[in-house]
């Protein structure tokens, strides 16, 4: 048998004396010795599959393993794909970065926005650039009120070697 993370225990792997019983179409069938839940689940040819090893008694079903392990693992791969994973776009200007550069890059920022993903802003100064860290933070200013209506800035901009580093994330919407 595959070793899973959470083990789930059948028919003779169940150790409890008594268990609270449940029928296959669903019904109570009340608190029984597990030789008598096993020979019911044995009669109607199928398995009895334990649901809550934590319950006073652990509550028990009559039920097709297999079927059971396939709507588990159903379960699992759709709430997996319910999940958005938030990924961290990058975006790099550079100090001398001209309007039509900009734009571009802004547009592309919006679009990291709105799609509900976080992104760092990375200016990068080179040589004498490093003098004049001040047209860097104008910069990163300027992106930071452009976007205002859609991000918030999660890091302010802060130096990181030769780089100016600022990170937005998403505005909640409403």
């Amino acid at each position: 048998m595959a070793t899973e993370k959470k083990q789930t225990r059948i028919n003779g792997e169940i150790t409890a004396p008594e268990v609270r019983l449940v029928g296959v179409e669903g019904e109570q069938l009340g608190i029984v010795k597990i030789y008598d839940a096993l020979r019911q689940a044995e009669e109607a040819d199928l398995d009895l599959v334990e649901i809550a090893p934590t319950a006073q008694p652990p509550v028990c079903k009559i039920m097709d393993y297999g079927k059971f392990k396939y709507q588990e693992s159903k379960k699992q791969h759709e709430a997996k794909l319910k999940q958005k994973q938030v990924q961290i776009k990058e975006i790099k200007f550079r100090p001398g970065t001209d309007e039509g550069d900009y734009q571009i890059k802004l547009r592309n920022l919006i679009k990291f926005l709105e799609e509900g993903d976080k992104t760092k802003i990375t200016l990068r100064f080179r040589g004498r650039e490093m003098a004049h860290q001040e047209i860097g933070m104008a910069q990163l200013r300027r992106v930071s009120t452009d976007l205002a209506e859609l991000a918030v800035v999660e890091q302010f901009p802060k130096m990181e070697g030769r780089q100016l580093v600022m990170m937005l994330a998403p505005k909640k919407k409403v």
